[in-house]
Protein backbone atom coordinates (compact mmCIF):
# COMPACT_ATOMS: atom_id res chain seq x y z
CA UNK A 1 0.00 0.00 0.00
CA UNK A 2 2.52 2.83 0.77
CA UNK A 3 4.37 2.21 -2.19
CA UNK A 4 1.41 2.41 -4.17
CA UNK A 5 0.71 5.88 -2.68
CA UNK A 6 4.36 6.39 -3.61
CA UNK A 7 4.04 6.22 -7.09
CA UNK A 8 1.00 7.85 -6.98
CA UNK A 9 2.39 10.70 -5.28
CA UNK A 10 5.30 11.14 -7.41
CA UNK A 11 3.08 10.65 -10.78
CA UNK A 12 0.43 13.49 -9.27
CA UNK A 13 3.71 15.59 -8.92
CA UNK A 14 4.79 15.03 -12.24
CA UNK A 15 1.48 15.87 -13.27
CA UNK A 16 1.54 19.32 -11.66
CA UNK A 17 4.54 19.72 -13.27
CA UNK A 18 4.12 19.60 -16.83
CA UNK A 19 0.51 21.21 -16.76
CA UNK A 20 2.67 24.13 -15.53
CA UNK A 21 5.63 23.77 -18.21
CA UNK A 22 3.78 22.13 -21.19
CA UNK A 23 4.38 18.23 -21.91
CA UNK A 24 7.41 16.92 -23.99
CA UNK A 25 7.89 13.80 -25.71
CA UNK A 26 10.68 12.85 -23.19
CA UNK A 27 8.27 13.75 -20.21
CA UNK A 28 5.64 11.45 -22.08
CA UNK A 29 8.00 8.31 -22.00
CA UNK A 30 8.86 8.38 -18.59
CA UNK A 31 4.53 9.32 -17.43
CA UNK A 32 3.44 6.48 -19.77
CA UNK A 33 6.00 3.77 -17.58
CA UNK A 34 4.94 5.15 -14.33
CA UNK A 35 1.22 4.90 -15.60
CA UNK A 36 1.81 1.42 -16.27
CA UNK A 37 3.58 1.02 -13.13
CA UNK A 38 0.63 2.40 -11.20
CA UNK A 39 -1.90 0.41 -13.42
CA UNK A 40 -0.17 -2.99 -12.46
CA UNK A 41 0.04 -2.00 -9.08
CA UNK A 42 -3.48 -1.91 -8.58
CA UNK A 43 -4.62 -4.86 -10.49
CA UNK A 44 -1.78 -6.48 -9.44
CA UNK A 45 -3.50 -8.74 -6.64
CA UNK A 46 -6.73 -9.32 -8.94
CA UNK A 47 -4.87 -10.71 -11.54
CA UNK A 48 -2.11 -12.41 -9.35
CA UNK A 49 -5.98 -14.45 -8.10
CA UNK A 50 -7.18 -15.51 -11.67
CA UNK A 51 -3.33 -16.74 -12.33
CA UNK A 52 -3.69 -18.84 -9.51
CA UNK A 53 -7.34 -20.15 -9.37
CA UNK A 54 -7.42 -20.41 -13.09
CA UNK A 55 -10.75 -18.88 -13.30
CA UNK A 56 -12.06 -15.21 -14.59
CA UNK A 57 -15.57 -14.00 -13.67
CA UNK A 58 -17.82 -11.23 -15.49
CA UNK A 59 -20.74 -10.45 -13.41
CA UNK A 60 -22.78 -13.81 -12.83
CA UNK A 61 -20.60 -15.96 -15.20
CA UNK A 62 -17.66 -17.56 -14.15
CA UNK A 63 -14.77 -18.71 -17.10
CA UNK A 64 -12.61 -21.61 -15.83
CA UNK A 65 -9.23 -22.41 -17.96
CA UNK A 66 -6.07 -24.40 -18.23
CA UNK A 67 -2.81 -23.54 -19.47
CA UNK A 68 0.33 -25.14 -20.62
CA UNK A 69 3.98 -23.91 -20.30
CA UNK A 70 6.38 -24.66 -23.46
CA UNK A 71 9.78 -24.00 -24.36
CA UNK A 72 11.99 -21.25 -23.24
CA UNK A 73 11.15 -17.87 -22.15
CA UNK A 74 12.47 -15.73 -25.40
CA UNK A 75 14.07 -12.46 -24.55
CA UNK A 76 11.33 -10.44 -25.71
CA UNK A 77 8.68 -12.33 -23.56
CA UNK A 78 6.61 -15.29 -23.78
CA UNK A 79 4.06 -16.05 -26.12
CA UNK A 80 -0.11 -16.81 -25.29
CA UNK A 81 -2.26 -19.19 -27.40
CA UNK A 82 -5.71 -18.93 -26.41
CA UNK A 83 -7.59 -21.84 -27.58
CA UNK A 84 -11.25 -22.28 -27.89
CA UNK A 85 -13.21 -25.36 -27.74
CA UNK A 86 -16.16 -26.81 -29.57
CA UNK A 87 -19.34 -28.22 -28.59
CA UNK A 88 -22.13 -25.18 -27.92
CA UNK A 89 -25.75 -26.36 -27.79
CA UNK A 90 -25.39 -29.51 -25.40
CA UNK A 91 -24.80 -31.02 -22.06
CA UNK A 92 -22.55 -29.38 -19.43
CA UNK A 93 -20.66 -32.82 -19.51
CA UNK A 94 -20.03 -32.76 -23.32
CA UNK A 95 -18.52 -29.60 -23.45
CA UNK A 96 -16.34 -30.38 -20.41
CA UNK A 97 -15.70 -33.01 -22.66
CA UNK A 98 -14.34 -30.74 -25.37
CA UNK A 99 -12.52 -28.51 -22.82
CA UNK A 100 -10.59 -31.40 -21.74
CA UNK A 101 -9.86 -32.52 -25.52
CA UNK A 102 -8.88 -28.83 -26.58
CA UNK A 103 -6.49 -28.07 -23.74
CA UNK A 104 -3.68 -30.86 -25.24
CA UNK A 105 -5.00 -30.44 -29.08
CA UNK A 106 -2.43 -28.13 -29.82
CA UNK A 107 1.43 -27.84 -28.90
CA UNK A 108 3.07 -25.09 -29.47
CA UNK A 109 7.32 -24.62 -29.71
CA UNK A 110 6.85 -21.93 -26.88
CA UNK A 111 4.76 -20.13 -25.14
CA UNK A 112 1.78 -20.26 -22.87
CA UNK A 113 -0.78 -22.74 -24.69
CA UNK A 114 -4.30 -21.76 -22.98
CA UNK A 115 -7.46 -23.76 -22.87
CA UNK A 116 -10.80 -21.79 -21.24
CA UNK A 117 -13.64 -23.55 -20.33
CA UNK A 118 -16.76 -21.20 -21.67
CA UNK A 119 -18.83 -19.66 -19.28
CA UNK A 120 -22.35 -21.33 -20.68
CA UNK A 121 -23.38 -24.14 -22.53
CA UNK A 122 -25.03 -22.45 -25.61
CA UNK A 123 -24.88 -21.98 -28.98
CA UNK A 124 -22.87 -18.71 -28.96
CA UNK A 125 -20.75 -19.51 -26.31
CA UNK A 126 -17.92 -17.97 -27.36
CA UNK A 127 -19.23 -14.66 -28.29
CA UNK A 128 -21.58 -13.59 -26.01
CA UNK A 129 -21.48 -10.16 -24.15
CA UNK A 130 -18.82 -11.11 -21.26
CA UNK A 131 -16.48 -12.72 -23.16
CA UNK A 132 -14.65 -10.39 -24.90
CA UNK A 133 -13.89 -8.81 -21.27
CA UNK A 134 -13.20 -12.20 -19.71
CA UNK A 135 -10.15 -12.47 -22.73
CA UNK A 136 -8.88 -9.12 -22.01
CA UNK A 137 -8.62 -10.13 -17.96
CA UNK A 138 -7.24 -13.13 -19.28
CA UNK A 139 -4.74 -11.39 -21.32
CA UNK A 140 -3.65 -9.06 -18.80
CA UNK A 141 -3.00 -12.00 -16.20
CA UNK A 142 -0.75 -13.91 -18.78
CA UNK A 143 1.62 -10.52 -19.07
CA UNK A 144 1.91 -9.77 -15.20
CA UNK A 145 2.35 -13.22 -14.09
CA UNK A 146 4.15 -14.89 -16.83
CA UNK A 147 5.80 -12.53 -18.24
CA UNK A 148 3.81 -13.10 -21.71
CA UNK A 149 4.48 -10.36 -24.77
CA UNK A 150 1.25 -8.47 -25.54
CA UNK A 151 2.37 -8.50 -29.16
CA UNK A 152 2.15 -11.85 -29.26
CA UNK A 153 -1.13 -13.35 -28.47
CA UNK A 154 -2.58 -15.86 -30.72
CA UNK A 155 -6.44 -16.53 -31.22
CA UNK A 156 -7.95 -20.14 -32.25
CA UNK A 157 -10.91 -22.21 -31.75
CA UNK A 158 -12.15 -25.68 -33.54
CA UNK A 159 -15.74 -26.41 -34.56
CA UNK A 160 -18.05 -23.66 -32.19
CA UNK A 161 -14.50 -22.18 -30.88
CA UNK A 162 -14.42 -21.70 -34.81
CA UNK A 163 -17.95 -19.91 -34.39
CA UNK A 164 -16.54 -17.88 -31.94
CA UNK A 165 -13.25 -17.38 -33.76
CA UNK A 166 -15.19 -15.81 -36.88
CA UNK A 167 -16.53 -13.26 -34.22
CA UNK A 168 -13.87 -12.10 -31.66
CA UNK A 169 -10.88 -12.40 -34.41
CA UNK A 170 -12.29 -8.94 -36.13
CA UNK A 171 -13.90 -7.38 -32.82
CA UNK A 172 -10.78 -7.46 -30.38
CA UNK A 173 -8.41 -7.39 -33.64
CA UNK A 174 -6.38 -5.10 -31.19
CA UNK A 175 -5.34 -7.86 -28.72
CA UNK A 176 -4.24 -10.43 -31.51
CA UNK A 177 -0.89 -10.72 -33.50
CA UNK A 178 -3.01 -13.70 -35.46
CA UNK A 179 -5.98 -15.79 -35.55
CA UNK A 180 -6.75 -19.57 -36.98
CA UNK A 181 -10.61 -20.76 -37.29
CA UNK A 182 -10.63 -24.38 -37.36
CA UNK A 183 -14.31 -25.96 -38.92
CA UNK A 184 -16.48 -22.76 -37.81
CA UNK A 185 -18.78 -20.75 -38.99
CA UNK A 186 -19.35 -17.36 -39.79
CA UNK A 187 -22.19 -16.32 -39.00
CA UNK A 188 -22.67 -12.67 -39.25
CA UNK A 189 -19.37 -11.65 -38.69
CA UNK A 190 -17.77 -8.57 -40.84
CA UNK A 191 -14.15 -9.01 -42.60
CA UNK A 192 -13.65 -5.28 -42.25
CA UNK A 193 -11.67 -5.43 -39.27
CA UNK A 194 -9.03 -7.60 -40.03
CA UNK A 195 -7.02 -5.12 -41.88
CA UNK A 196 -4.24 -5.45 -39.70
CA UNK A 197 -4.77 -9.06 -38.54
CA UNK A 198 -3.37 -12.09 -39.84
CA UNK A 199 -6.23 -14.85 -40.34
CA UNK A 200 -6.56 -18.21 -41.50
CA UNK A 201 -9.08 -20.73 -42.11
CA UNK A 202 -8.74 -24.44 -41.69
CA UNK A 203 -11.91 -26.33 -43.47
CA UNK A 204 -12.55 -30.33 -44.45
CA UNK A 205 -14.23 -29.45 -48.01
CA UNK A 206 -16.74 -32.23 -47.00
CA UNK A 207 -17.60 -30.50 -43.50
CA UNK A 208 -20.82 -29.66 -45.05
CA UNK A 209 -23.00 -29.03 -41.86
CA UNK A 210 -25.01 -25.76 -41.60
CA UNK A 211 -22.50 -25.00 -45.11
CA UNK A 212 -19.28 -24.47 -43.47
CA UNK A 213 -17.08 -25.71 -45.91
CA UNK A 214 -19.19 -23.26 -48.60
CA UNK A 215 -18.91 -20.67 -46.47
CA UNK A 216 -15.13 -20.72 -45.98
CA UNK A 217 -14.66 -20.63 -49.52
CA UNK A 218 -16.76 -17.51 -49.88
CA UNK A 219 -14.41 -16.08 -46.73
CA UNK A 220 -11.75 -17.12 -48.72
CA UNK A 221 -12.90 -15.20 -51.67
CA UNK A 222 -13.73 -12.50 -49.49
CA UNK A 223 -10.68 -12.05 -47.87
CA UNK A 224 -8.77 -12.16 -51.38
CA UNK A 225 -10.94 -9.27 -52.73
CA UNK A 226 -9.78 -7.27 -49.15
CA UNK A 227 -6.24 -8.45 -50.14
CA UNK A 228 -5.92 -6.94 -53.58
CA UNK A 229 -7.77 -3.70 -52.72
CA UNK A 230 -5.72 -3.28 -50.21
CA UNK A 231 -2.07 -4.64 -50.88
CA UNK A 232 0.02 -5.39 -47.58
CA UNK A 233 -3.43 -5.67 -45.55
CA UNK A 234 -6.09 -8.46 -44.68
CA UNK A 235 -2.75 -11.56 -44.87
CA UNK A 236 -4.58 -14.75 -44.83
CA UNK A 237 -4.11 -18.48 -45.65
CA UNK A 238 -6.63 -20.42 -46.10
CA UNK A 239 -6.64 -24.53 -46.34
CA UNK A 240 -10.12 -26.33 -47.85
CA UNK A 241 -8.89 -29.87 -47.68
CA UNK A 242 -11.20 -31.90 -50.16
CA UNK A 243 -12.51 -34.72 -49.28
CA UNK A 244 -11.83 -34.91 -45.03
CA UNK A 245 -14.66 -34.32 -42.61
CA UNK A 246 -15.17 -31.64 -39.67
CA UNK A 247 -12.02 -33.44 -38.20
CA UNK A 248 -9.06 -32.90 -40.61
CA UNK A 249 -6.62 -35.42 -39.93
CA UNK A 250 -4.70 -32.85 -37.50
CA UNK A 251 -4.05 -30.73 -40.72
CA UNK A 252 -5.22 -27.72 -38.91
CA UNK A 253 -2.42 -28.28 -36.29
CA UNK A 254 -0.08 -25.94 -39.21
CA UNK A 255 -2.08 -22.68 -38.00
CA UNK A 256 0.35 -22.69 -34.96
CA UNK A 257 3.95 -22.28 -36.56
CA UNK A 258 2.04 -20.02 -39.13
CA UNK A 259 0.74 -17.91 -36.51
CA UNK A 260 3.94 -17.64 -34.77
CA UNK A 261 5.83 -16.20 -37.46
CA UNK A 262 3.93 -12.86 -36.87
CA UNK A 263 3.84 -10.24 -34.17
CA UNK A 264 1.18 -7.91 -33.38
CA UNK A 265 0.75 -4.35 -34.96
CA UNK A 266 -0.43 -2.62 -32.12
CA UNK A 267 -0.13 1.27 -34.23
CA UNK A 268 -1.19 0.35 -37.56
CA UNK A 269 -1.06 3.39 -39.60
CA UNK A 270 -4.30 2.53 -41.50
CA UNK A 271 -7.70 1.29 -39.37
CA UNK A 272 -10.70 -0.53 -40.62
CA UNK A 273 -13.70 -0.99 -37.94
CA UNK A 274 -16.72 -2.27 -38.12
CA UNK A 275 -18.76 -1.69 -34.57
CA UNK A 276 -20.26 -5.44 -33.70
CA UNK A 277 -23.87 -6.05 -32.23
CA UNK A 278 -21.11 -6.66 -29.15
CA UNK A 279 -20.04 -2.98 -28.67
CA UNK A 280 -16.21 -1.58 -28.39
CA UNK A 281 -15.52 2.00 -27.56
CA UNK A 282 -11.81 1.58 -28.47
CA UNK A 283 -10.17 -0.01 -31.08
CA UNK A 284 -6.05 0.49 -31.90
CA UNK A 285 -6.37 4.42 -31.74
CA UNK A 286 -9.94 4.89 -32.99
CA UNK A 287 -12.66 5.63 -30.34
CA UNK A 288 -15.99 6.08 -29.68
CA UNK A 289 -18.41 7.40 -26.71
CA UNK A 290 -21.60 6.00 -28.60
CA UNK A 291 -21.28 2.88 -30.14
CA UNK A 292 -23.76 1.46 -32.63
CA UNK A 293 -23.93 -1.95 -34.13
CA UNK A 294 -22.97 -1.48 -37.75
CA UNK A 295 -20.97 1.88 -37.32
CA UNK A 296 -17.84 1.63 -39.39
CA UNK A 297 -14.71 4.02 -39.88
CA UNK A 298 -11.57 4.07 -41.84
CA UNK A 299 -8.85 6.21 -40.82
CA UNK A 300 -5.00 6.35 -41.88
CA UNK A 301 -2.13 8.17 -40.81
CA UNK A 302 0.65 9.36 -43.02
CA UNK A 303 3.11 11.54 -41.78
CA UNK A 304 1.53 13.99 -39.96
CA UNK A 305 -1.87 14.06 -41.90
CA UNK A 306 -4.56 11.75 -40.52
CA UNK A 307 -7.31 11.03 -43.46
CA UNK A 308 -10.73 9.50 -42.79
CA UNK A 309 -12.11 7.82 -45.93
CA UNK A 310 -15.07 6.69 -44.24
CA UNK A 311 -17.18 7.43 -40.78
CA UNK A 312 -20.45 6.55 -39.58
CA UNK A 313 -20.30 7.54 -36.18
CA UNK A 314 -21.84 10.42 -34.23
CA UNK A 315 -18.73 10.72 -32.43
CA UNK A 316 -15.03 9.38 -33.71
CA UNK A 317 -11.97 9.53 -30.82
CA UNK A 318 -8.62 9.64 -32.98
CA UNK A 319 -6.29 8.48 -30.23
CA UNK A 320 -2.88 9.59 -30.70
CA UNK A 321 1.01 9.15 -29.37
CA UNK A 322 4.78 9.84 -30.48
CA UNK A 323 4.43 6.59 -32.04
CA UNK A 324 2.23 7.11 -34.78
CA UNK A 325 2.82 11.30 -35.56
CA UNK A 326 4.90 14.22 -34.51
CA UNK A 327 3.16 15.28 -32.11
CA UNK A 328 5.20 18.61 -31.95
CA UNK A 329 4.21 19.44 -35.03
CA UNK A 330 0.86 20.60 -36.38
CA UNK A 331 -1.56 17.77 -37.21
CA UNK A 332 -3.78 17.70 -40.15
CA UNK A 333 -7.27 15.68 -40.59
CA UNK A 334 -9.02 15.49 -44.01
CA UNK A 335 -12.33 14.60 -44.41
CA UNK A 336 -14.12 13.83 -47.42
CA UNK A 337 -11.38 15.42 -48.89
CA UNK A 338 -11.34 18.66 -47.22
CA UNK A 339 -9.23 19.89 -43.99
CA UNK A 340 -10.87 20.17 -41.53
CA UNK A 341 -8.46 20.93 -38.93
CA UNK A 342 -4.41 22.06 -38.82
CA UNK A 343 -3.29 22.39 -35.30
CA UNK A 344 -0.89 20.86 -33.09
CA UNK A 345 -2.78 18.64 -30.36
CA UNK A 346 -1.11 18.99 -26.91
CA UNK A 347 -0.30 16.17 -24.98
CA UNK A 348 -1.91 14.76 -21.95
CA UNK A 349 -0.79 13.13 -18.99
CA UNK A 350 -4.73 12.28 -17.93
CA UNK A 351 -4.88 10.57 -20.86
CA UNK A 352 -1.91 9.07 -20.69
CA UNK A 353 -3.25 7.68 -16.75
CA UNK A 354 -6.66 6.68 -18.59
CA UNK A 355 -5.41 4.53 -21.37
CA UNK A 356 -2.84 2.65 -19.08
CA UNK A 357 -5.18 0.66 -17.50
CA UNK A 358 -5.04 -2.23 -20.32
CA UNK A 359 -1.60 -2.37 -19.00
CA UNK A 360 -0.12 -2.50 -23.11
CA UNK A 361 2.27 0.33 -23.23
CA UNK A 362 2.30 0.46 -26.88
CA UNK A 363 -1.72 0.98 -26.69
CA UNK A 364 -0.94 4.02 -24.24
CA UNK A 365 -1.87 7.50 -26.03
CA UNK A 366 -1.52 11.40 -24.84
CA UNK A 367 -3.52 13.37 -27.09
CA UNK A 368 -6.69 12.69 -28.73
CA UNK A 369 -9.24 14.34 -31.26
CA UNK A 370 -12.79 14.06 -31.27
CA UNK A 371 -14.61 13.79 -34.91
CA UNK A 372 -18.44 15.50 -34.48
CA UNK A 373 -20.65 16.90 -36.70
CA UNK A 374 -17.94 17.52 -39.27
CA UNK A 375 -15.40 19.45 -36.84
CA UNK A 376 -12.76 18.82 -35.15
CA UNK A 377 -12.29 19.09 -31.35
CA UNK A 378 -9.22 18.70 -28.89
CA UNK A 379 -9.90 16.14 -26.19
Amino acid sequence: MIKRLLLLFVFVCSITNSFSQGVSKAAVVEASKKAIAIETENQKLELQKIWSQKVVTQGAFEMKFAYRILGEKPADGRSLYISLHGGGNTSSAANDQQWKNQINLYTPKEGVYLAPRAPTNTWNLWHEDHIDDMFAEIVKAAVLNEGVNPNKVYLLGYSAGGDGLFQLAPRMADYWAAASMMAGHPGDASALSLRNLPFAIYMGGADSAYKRNELAKVWAEKLDSLQTKNPGSYVHDVHIYEGLPHWMSRRDTNAIQWMASFTRKALPSKVAWHQDDRHHQQFYWLGTPLPETGKEAVVSITKNTITIERNDNAQLYIYLNDQLLNLDKKIKVVLNGKTVYNNKADRKLALIQTTAKRLDLDLVFSARLLIKDGKVIEQ
